[in-house]
């Protein structure tokens, strides 16, 4: 297990926490500012969406491949230098997306921006478990996620806007101008932050630096991450078209749905903080919560829910899903040894891109074979899975009492 830090002045914490959220935020921002602006991109260089797509598939495959590296990286360079290459290779890739010639070029800039953005996972939370106070850190993982889901709101309407107002290219190129002012304040801001241990000198050989990310805890982290992301993508991209399928909601109406229970997950997210740190048993928490989300989703597609009471049931859906956010990232932080947080965090974290490449062939096949229902059971036996893979994780030992002498 990682070792806690010394207790720290809530002032420091917040300053930490608020940091590495900016950060975070960044990264989602820029992984939506493209897809925003396709229209525009079909119509500049003759292409079809298919071929858009392409471009963000191939960012998300550079991501998802150089995440787990970055975390060794992590263990042995420091995470805030990493931190700080990953922010500047993703603001600039954004200026370079604004100003490619010719549509192909799009390709390599998107290999740039995924080496950029996989840093932030294993760079992040390390430095959030080496400097923020163990009483604080369940609601620094909270603004950290939080902090994530404000950057993808933000990325469209900041593109939009730009684009709108002047051009496609000065949008994308405003927007690697912003990211490089937020890293000139990280830079300035950082001084004081501390990496986490380093990788261990007896580490010396490739089996040894690989055992800490091959043990069952971790394995079973990484299971749980997976499933959790296939829940995810799975409900985020295909609820209204499943809801109008499977009960004759509109499509109108469906996006409202998704709307609640995206701010229901953000509202549980904050929720989750303090839960994490007031309760030592956060596996609990994660049970509850996916169990009960599980359930709302098979009862979603059950019922035929319409109006209000489709938008709260939504809304308690994500509430409940998101509550398990800061207790998910207690319990990967658990699993990580001494010197290998950047590794841990690094490998675990690549489930997101792992479930979000499975999630959509399968809810896909589910939409084209007529069975709308199969897709919100699809995301419930996810969640289930992932409450198995934490109900198998090893409880932590407590210390054994010394005898009275």
């Amino acid at each position: 297990m990682t070792a806690a830090v010394e207790t720290a002045p809530a002032g420091r914490d917040l300053q930490v926490i608020g940091l590495i959220g900016v950060a975070h935020a960044s990264s989602h921002f820029f992984q939506l500012v493209v897809p925003p602006l396709f229209p525009m991109l079909r119509v500049a260089f003759d292409v079809n969406f298919t071929q858009l797509g392409a471009v963000m598939t191939v960012f998300f495959i550079a991501s998802g491949l150089a995440q787990a590296p970055c975390g060794f990286l992590v263990d042995r360079l420091g995470a805030r230098r990493l931190l700080l290459a990953g922010m500047t290779l993703l603001a600039l890739s954004s200026i370079l997306f604004g100003l490619v010639p010719v549509f192909w070029m799009m390709f390599p800039v998107a290999i740039l921006a995924g080496l950029g953005n996989s840093v932030y996972h294993p760079a992040d939370y390390a430095i959030l478990t080496a400097n923020v106070s163990p009483s604080r850190l369940g609601r620094a993982y909270s603004i950290h996620n939080l902090g994530g889901n404000l950057g993808w709101a933000a990325a469209p309407v900041f593109v939009l806007t730009v684009a709108a107002l002047t051009n496609w290219r000065i949008a994308l190129i405003t927007a690697g101008g912003l990211g490089l002012l937020i890293v000139v304040w990280f830079l300035s801001a950082r001084q004081g932050l501390k990496d986490p241990p380093t990788k261990p000198a007896s580490e010396k050989t490739t089996g040894n630096a690989l055992a800490p990310i091959i043990s069952r805890p971790v394995m079973l982290c990484f299971l749980y991450v997976t499933m959790l992301s296939i829940a995810i993508v799975a409900t985020n991209s295909f609820l209204p078209v499943s809801l109008r399928d499977l009960h004759g909601i509109p499509l109108t109406t469906g996006a409202a749905t998704l709307t609640a229970f995206l701010v229901g997950g953000a509202a549980g997210m904050l929720a989750g903080g303090f839960l994490a740190d007031w309760s030592r048993r956060h596996d609990a928490v994660v049970t509850f919560g996916l169990l009960a989300t599980a359930t709302l989703f098979v009862l979603m597609s059950m019922v035929p829910f319409f109006g209000a009471m489709l938008i709260i049931i939504a809304t308690l859906a994500g509430f409940l899903l998101g509550i398990t956010m800061p207790s998910r990232d207690m319990l990967v932080r658990r699993s990580a040894p001494e010197g290998a947080i950047g590794r841990v965090f690094g490998f675990v974290y690549t489930g997101l891109d792992v479930g979000a490449a499975l999630a959509p062939i399968v809810v896909g096949y589910l939409l084209d074979q007529g069975k709308p229902a199969g897709v919100l059971w699809f995301a419930a036996i996810a969640l289930a899975v992932g409450v198995l893979s934490v109900v198998l994780l090893p409880r932590p030992q407590r210390p054994t009492p010394q005898p009275a002498e």
